[in-house]
């Protein structure tokens, strides 16, 4: 498991993938605007953490469910994470901070491995920064139920699997529906900026481990 560590933390290091890798997860319309899409000034600051680690003889992260809440986020399956704080030192803290009162890591044992490209969420105005970090054990988590409704594992080559990207019909909290590329993992669908933050995480990976680079 160190040997996958080392080769993902030295293709961390490197150009990325970025929004192209991002793309491939993406509802057509935001694949029309996002070329042209500006950042708002006043976006607001977020961080989610690709949070890896062993178990059964593979690599696993964790996906968590959002409580029902009167937002646009509601319900959905995201990263841990969350909003930045004053207090926060630096955008990796966020990740930390915000993984530790979700779902129970502590920071001082995570080993932070990178970053990911930088992603705006339009309908929320969060302009969101993924990090990926490794956690040498498998994790006894504790979910706060104020922010997590429920957590799910996942293993990385589940992810790379091309059968679990399909099409899928989401209903939306405006009640409109919309048809998008998504992540399915039996019965937990992973949609919008999440799925589109795994895609590149995806790709850096099969990257990192391809013995050809």
């Amino acid at each position: 498991m160190n040997s996958i560590r080392d080769r993902l933390y030295s293709r961390l290091q490197q150009p990325l993938p970025g929004i192209e890798s991002q793309l491939r997860l993406a509802h057509p319309d935001r694949i029309k605007n996002v070329r042209e899409l500006k950042i708002p000034d006043n976006a607001r600051i977020s961080s989610v953490l690709v949070l890896l680690y062993p178990g059964d003889a593979e690599v696993h992260f964790p996906l968590i469910v959002r409580p029902d809440y009167p937002g646009v986020h509601s319900g959905q399956v995201g990263l841990p994470g969350g909003k930045q704080e004053p207090e926060d030192s630096s955008l990796s803290a966020t990740a930390l901070r915000e993984t530790h009162e979700e779902v129970g890591i502590h920071p001082d044992t995570i080993e932070l491995l990178g970053r990911l490209t930088p992603l705006y969420i339009p309908p929320s105005g969060f302009l969101v920064h993924p990090f990926v970090g490794w956690l040498g054990r498998s994790p006894e988590f504790a979910i706060d139920p104020a922010e997590v409704a429920s957590l799910f594992e996942v293993s990385v080559s589940r992810l790379l699997d091309p059968n679990a990207i399909s099409e899928e019909r989401i209903r939306l909290q405006s009640g409109l529906q919309l048809t998008t590329p998504a992540f399915r993992f039996d019965d937990r669908i992973v949609w919008g900026a999440t799925a589109m933050i795994l895609s590149e995480f995806g790709e850096v990976w099969r990257q990192a481990l391809d013995p050809t680079q």
